[in-house]
Formats: structure tokens, C-alpha cells, sequence
């Protein structure tokens, strides 16, 4: 039987995988097989046998290499033993702590252990306490346990410090050798209200392009800090920099990829100092089409720190108070508000994807608890910034392409013939009239969300409409952005949170001195990506066949790979890391609502149960099936839809519901609702298409009585059918040939007093039957 090499990745239920290094494959591995192993050891291992579904089981033959950094957990002390419970359920067994090892700890406190002895088959891992990090309703235990967790540095080392230290605090006469003096130019800054990094700093006006002598589109210049000219290769700075490859948002705390000097200091553009940036210059037509552009290094001086809320309020109102504080740079941002009206019809023209989804922020209080989770209302402003950074971003890609000089593109592909097949199928169930193609194209998933979006199932529509998309990557190979309908993108516009954009910086550079770049990646610590050396493009998507093949060596080609795995890879932990705390914080935030009800909206519909959102609380929970009733509910994957097969209770996603809170695991980081059922309180009653089809079935619900949990009544409903078969066969034995059997039909019949044909048991018959 077949064998590989791979990682493990244990299941919170005991059981777990070997996922080989390219990610092509995995074996199952039983619970007893990962009692001798660890979630993320490096294994061999084979395949033992195949299970009915043709998905292969293994056995682990060797351990290649076992995971060194610390578990996090929870350390807790039992009938005179101490152990840890791992935070991380995907490790599967508690961990044995010594008394002599746990470092002064108290039981209950989130600690990190160390192996000291590796688990077997026969026996459970020990360790000992490495670090003590507090009670578990510490203000930022959560980020604190996250970081760990997720292995994200968050701290910088001493020659990453030392060489920041060295650093100056301001643009010096020598940095500017080589550069354009656009000091003069009124760029402004236009970000969040919360924000501490400036990345990008903006400038429009109107420009004659072609014959034209009067205006007839725009010139907008867009200023990205320059973090390469500060951050070099082969230095400890890039080393940490690729180490991290982005930085990690939570609420109230920011894990940077550079240090705060760089970060919030000397490459952020604040107001009213010189910077030192890399400019996109582009001439961009009434069209929305990008006529011409250039790049070229420059020193800035950014005029303004505007706010989302304040630009928003000023193109408004031109003559309110935010306005006249600033009326001196009106002028330049209305320009910047019509060349974004005119990006929006390129926009459209091209097809690009684009849906309405509510974005909530977390308000925390000042003991970092939820006091408010709020929608985040994306104004004109916020659009104007994305369509600017979109138009520089694309420059930069196709700047790099006619370079013919390698580098990490941003793709996005189009749905896998899986996915698409579900999605035809769902379009085709719900009669729309409206498909996609077999290579569809973004202007047909756009024209599906323009046709649907006033329809009352336009949450759902929209919703499968995404999750037929793949997750973006950066890859050497481009293949385009399916969902931006670009056919070459790249991310050029954050080079201080993101490592790629700074790459990026590196070649246009490179370029721009008729240079080539040369990628030596820095060496980590370790890296969340799989990737097997020694095959370059194994994990790429395929480049199409009209584009040309940029040249480049074995071991060049290996380097951009490995680049584009290990960013991609960085990207999904930060955003399962932030997830993770979010997750955490909403658990803390509905612990103190148990037993409350609310109403909200079905979000996703699983062959387990449905995802609901709280209305204005803006928190999603789990209702199991098992909580929806005593029916046998199936899940209709083509309308993504469950139903009942008794009563006809149909759930689907934008159905709305009234649930209640019952409970809260902050371990497993996961919050249940049960149903309402109708009669239980004011918006109890089903409504849309959960209303029951064919009226009530049974008495006790129409009553309000209910039942107590969904066990009960299921219960009730297998004692009516049992009821009902031993009526049939007591007719069949001895009623007249075509006598029917008692049916609910009668029992209703009898409930609303109407005679059933029969005469009603003494008490002396129920007595006996009983």
C-alpha cells in the first residue's frame, strides 16, 4: 500500500489526518492511531485500507519531526493529579505536569508546557509549565492565548530592535537623492478613525488627455509609503518581516509585521512631515479606463489626515462645517469623488463581482469585553479609497507583466467544476431562469446579483453566489482576478502590513534601474504552509495558454513559490487567529444572555442544523437539528434548504426565526440556540417558508403547551406512530375487508369533537391497555 510523508491534523473528536506536503492527499488516522501523536507532527505514513467511500485509512509508521513550540492550555488539578487541557482541541489529550514542574501556577490559570516526555500509545504526553499567562478572564487573555495558539510572532527579537534603534527618526538629505520633490502636491491621507498606520496618501485633478486642450478625464497620483528603501534583504528586519508576512488585526490590539518605529513612525505618512514613497502616476479617462501611468520614487509631504466620516460628510454637504474647516483642499477631494464615479462605469463595464454584505466592528469596553458589536457603514468615501488603490494595484501588475520580470500576483480563480455544478444545480431548483456558463465569467455572477438583489431570498442567492468562489493567493503564476474581472492583479498598496506588496515595491524598483530582482528568502523559525521542495508548480494554478511564460531558473522559480505558499499561508492564520478571538469575545458577550430570546435571521444551512444571526446583536449561534423537533428533517443540498419530512417545515437561509440562548462552550468557542416554538412568546410563531405546509399536526403545540426539549417530542411522535400500527394490525385481524385503520386524521377529528366512527374505551378498557 501507498505511503507519504505529511503533517498531522488532529479533529477536536478524537481522530485526525495525515495531510501530505503538497496537500494533494491525507490519511484518515483512527483515535487510537493519535494516541502516539501530536496535532502538526511530521509523520510517514501508509494505507492500511479504504473505507466504503473509497477515502483511505492509515497507520503512522514514523514520526519525522515533532512540534517544539508550547502548548497552551488550561492547567487543572484532579483527584491529586495536574494536568493541562490543551486550548487547541485538535491535540486530543491532556497533558500530565509533574508537581515539581508548574512553575508556581494555580489551577484554572492559562499556562504554556513544554514536552518533556512524548505521548505513546500506552501512555499520555508530560511537560512542564514554560510560562504562566494568567486567569482566564484576564483583560487580552484572549489575543494573549490567540497568538500562542496560532503561533503568531509578537515579539520582535534583540537585532531586530537594535537595527530599528539604528534607524532615523526622519527623512534625511541622502534619502532623497534620486527622488521627485512632490512636497508641494496636496496628498491626504483618508482612513478610519481608529487607524495609527498611513499606507497611502491621494491626489486628483483634472487633465487633457489625447488632442483634447480642455479636461477630459483625471490625473490621480497615489503615494505608498516606500518600506523597501528602509527594509533591505538579508537583514533582520526582512527576516522578521517574512516571518510574519502580515500583520494580525484584533479588536483593541495590532500584532504589526514591523516594528512601531516603522510602521507607526517613519513609514507611516503622517501629516505635515516628509516621507519617503513609491507614487503610482495615472491619467485615467471619463470612461474609467486607465489611459497611461508611470512609477517613480518621490518625497511627500501629505497635507491632511482626513476620516472616512469626514470626507463622506464633505462630498455631502460642500457647505457644512466639515467643509469649511478644509476649504482649502475641497476642490481636490470632489475631483477625487468624480474620478471615482468614473472607475465605478469601468467597473460595471468589466463585470466585476460585487455584493452587499454588512461588516460589523467590535466595541469593546475598557476591560476589553464586548459592550457593543455595530455594523461598519461603507460610505462613498470608503469606496473612493478602494477604487484608487484597485487602479494602482493593477498598474503595478501589468507594469511587472510587460517587465517580463517574475513576482507575486494576487489570483483569484473562477469556481472548480464542483462548485459550479452546485451552484447550477441551486439556480436551476429555484427557477430563476438564470445560470452560469461552463467557464463562467464575473459579469455572470454580477448580473445574477443585480437581477436578485429586491428579491426576499437575495441573502441566500448572494451567499451561494461566494462560497462557489475560491480563496485568493499569491502565486509567481497569474492567471487573473476573477472576482475584481482583472487580468492581472497584485497587492502594491500596503507595504507595511503586508510582505507581498513590499516584493512588489523590490521589482518595480528593480525595474524601474533596468534591474533584476533576485528572491533569497529569509530563513524562519517555521511556517504554516505546505510545500514540498523540489517541485515548482505543483501547487499553482495553471497560467493561460495566451499568456507567455516568464523565464526564470529552478531555483528562482522555487523561491517565488515558496514566497506566495508562505504569504498565503501567513494570511489564513492572522485571519483564523482573529476569528478566534472574535469568536471568544462573543461567547463572553452571550454567557451573560443565556436563557434570553431573540429574533434573528438563518445565515447557513447545513446537514447538521442552521447558522443563525441575532438581530442587532450581529452574533451567530448554532440551532442543532435535533433542536428544530420531533420530524426527520433532510437536507436538500441543490435548494440548501432542510426539510421536514413529516410536517413539510421547510428552513432555508434568510428565513427568519426566534431562538433562545441555551448555551455557551468558551472552550470550543461555540454558542447554541433552540427554536421557539410557536405560542412561546411574542415572535414565536414560524413565519416566511417555515411556516408549516398542510396546518398543525399535533394539539399540544397548537396549545402553546409544547414540549419541554426536543427528545420529548420526539418521544411523542414514535408513540402516535406506534399507536397508529398497533390500530392497523388490530383492524387487520379482525375488522371486515377494507376497514381503514385509525388514523391521526381521526384522533383530530375526535380532538375537535366530531364523531370518529367508534365508540369511545370505558375506563375499564384504558385501564387494562395501560
Amino acid at each position: 500500500m501507498s505511503e507519504i510523508e505529511g503533517t498531522v491534523q488532529g479533529h477536536r473528536d478524537g481522530h485526525g489526518f495525515v495531510v501530505s506536503d503538497d496537500g494533494a492527499s491525507s490519511i484518515y488516522l483512527s483515535p487510537q492511531e493519535m494516541r502516539s501523536v501530536l496535532h502538526r507532527d511530521r509523520v510517514r505514513a501508509k494505507v492500511l485500507r479504504f473505507d466504503r467511500k473509497g477515502r483511505p485509512e492509515g497507520q503512522v509508521l514514523s514520526i519525522i519531526e515533532r512540534r517544539k513550540t508550547p502548548i497552551i492550555g488550561r492547567l487543572l488539578h484532579e483527584g491529586g493529579v495536574w494536568l493541562v487541557a490543551p486550548e487547541d482541541r485538535r491535540y486530543g489529550q491532556d497533558i500530565l505536569i509533574p508537581p515539581k514542574a508548574i512553575a508556581n501556577a494555580q489551577a484554572g490559570q492559562v499556562v504554556a508546557v513544554e514536552l518533556t516526555e512524548v505521548p505513546s500509545l500506552h501512555a499520555q504526553p508530560v511537560g512542564r509549565v514554560s510560562e504562566v499567562l494568567g486567569g482566564i478572564d484576564d483583560p487580552g487573555m484572549e489575543i494573549e492565548i490567540a497568538v500562542r495558539k496560532y503561533e503568531v510572532p509578537h515579539k520582535f527579537g534583540d537585532d531586530v530592535l537594535a537595527q530599528t534603534a539604528k534607524l532615523p527618526d526622519k527623512v534625511r538629505p541622502a534619502d532623497r537623492k534620486g527622488r521627485i520633490d512632490l512636497t508641494d502636491v496636496p496628498l491626504v491621507t483618508i482612513d478610519g478613525e481608529d487607524a495609527r498606520d498611513f499606507d497611502d496618501a491621494v491626489y486628483c485633478e483634472p487633465a487633457a488627455m489625447g488632442r483634447s486642450k480642455k479636461p477630459n478625464g483625471w490625473r490621480v497620483l497615489v503615494a505608498i509609503a516606500d518600506v523597501s528603501h528602509y527594509v533591505k534583504p538579508g537583514e533582520p528586519l526582512d527576516r522578521e518581516a517574512y516571518e510574519r508576512a502580515t500583520s494580525v488585526y484584533f479588536p483593541r490590539r495590532v500584532i504589526p509585521m514591523l516594528p512601531e518605529k516603522l510602521s507607526n513612525g517613519l513609514c507611516s505618512l503622517n501629516p505635515e512631515v516628509d516621507r519617503l514613497s513609491m507614487v503610482c502616476d495615472m491619467l485615467i479617462t471619463a470612461e474609467g479606463e486607465i489611459h497611461a501611468y508611470q512609477f517613480f520614487p518621490a518625497v511627500i509631504c501629505s497635507h491632511a489626515r482626513f476620516t472616512y466620516t469626514e470626507v463622506a460628510a464633505i462630498i455631502g454637504n460642500t457647505r457644512g462645517p466639515e467643509a469649511q474647516r478644509r476649504a482649502e483642499l475641497v476642490p481636490h477631494l470632489l475631483n477625487l469623488y468624480d474620478v471615482y464615479r468614473a472607475l465605478l462605469k469601468g467597473r460595471s463595464v468589466r463585470g466585476a463581482v460585487d455584493f452587499d454584505t454588512t461588516e460589523t466592528q467590535i466595541v469593546c469596553d475598557d476591560n476589553g469585553r464586548i459592550a457593543k458589536i455595530v455594523p461598519r457603514t461603507r460610505t462613498e468615501a470608503h469606496r473612493l479609497i478602494e477604487e484608487c488603490m484597485l487602479a494602482a494595484n493593477v498598474c503595478s501588475a501589468e507594469f511587472i507583466e510587460k517587465g517580463k520580470h517574475p513576482g507575486l500576483y494576487r489570483v483569484h480563480e473562477g469556481p472548480t467544476p464542483e462548485k459550479r455544478q452546485t451552484l447550477k444545480n441551486y439556480l436551476k431548483a429555484l427557477g430563476l431562469g438564470l445560470s452560469v456558463g461552463e467557464e463562467p465569467t464575473p459579469g455572470e455572477f454580477q448580473a445574477i446579483a443585480q437581477a436578485t438583489k429586491e428579491r426576499p431570498d437575495a441573502l441566500q442567492i448572494h451567499t451561494m453566489l461566494l462560497r462557489s468562489m475560491q480563496q485568493a493567493i499569491y502565486t509567481p503564476i497569474n492567471s487573473g482576478h476573477f472576482g475584481l474581472a482583472y487580468e492581472a492583479y497584485t497587492h502594491f498598496t500596503s507595504p507595511i502590513r503586508r510582505y507581498p506588496d513590499l516584493l512588489v515595491h523590490r521589482v518595480i524598483k528593480a525595474l524601474l534601474s533596468g534591474e533584476r530582482y533576485g528572491l533569497i528568502l529569509p530563513p524562519v523559525v517555521s511556517s504554516v504552509g505546505n510545500f514540498k521542495k523540489g517541485k515548482p508548480g505543483a501547487t499553482l494554478p495553471k497560467p493561460p495558454a495566451k499568456r507567455a511564460k516568464i523565464k526564470m531558473s529552478a531555483e528562482e522559480s522555487v523561491a517565488w513559490e515558496v514566497a506566495g505558499v508562505h504569504c498565503s499561508a501567513n494570511e489564513r492564520r492572522a485571519d483564523e487567529a482573529s476569528r478566534d478571538v472574535e469568536a471568544w469575545l462573543k461567547c463572553m458577550f452571550m454567557r451573560e444572555r443565556l436563557g434570553e430570546d431573540y429574533g434573528g435571521t438563518v445565515s447557513t444551512v447545513t446537514s447538521f442544523g442552521l447558522f443563525v444571526q441575532l438581530d442587532g446583536l450581529y452574533v451567530e449561534g448554532l440551532i442543532h437539528i435535533t433542536e428544530l423537533g420531533g420530524d426527520y428533517f433532510k437536507f436538500d443540498e441543490a435548494r440548501q434548504e432542510l426539510r421536514g419530512e413529516r410536517t413539510g417545515v421547510r428552513y432555508s437561509v434568510g428565513d427568519r426565526v426566534r431562538v433562545q440562548v441555551s448555551r455557551v462552550d468558551l472552550d470550543s468557542r461555540k454558542i447554541d440556540f433552540r427554536i421557539v416554538r410557536e405560542g412561546q412568546g411574542p415572535l414565536g410563531e414560524a413565519t416566511g417558508r417555515s411556516k408549516r405546509r398542510g396546518g398543525p399536526r399535533d394539539g399540544a403545540r397548537d396549545s402553546g403547551e409544547g414540549f419541554e426539549s426536543a427528545q420529548a417530542q420526539l418521544a411523542e411522535v414514535q408513540r402516535r406512530d406506534r399507536e397508529v400500527k398497533r390500530g392497523g394490525k388490530s383492524v387487520g385481524r379482525g375488522s371486515k375487508k377494507g376497514a381503514a385503520a385509525p388514523s391521526l386524521r381521526a384522533e383530530q377529528r375526535a380532538a375537535q369533537g366530531k364523531p370518529a366512527g367508534k365508540k369511545a374505551p370505558s375506563r375499564k378498557s384504558v385501564r387494562r391497555r395501560s
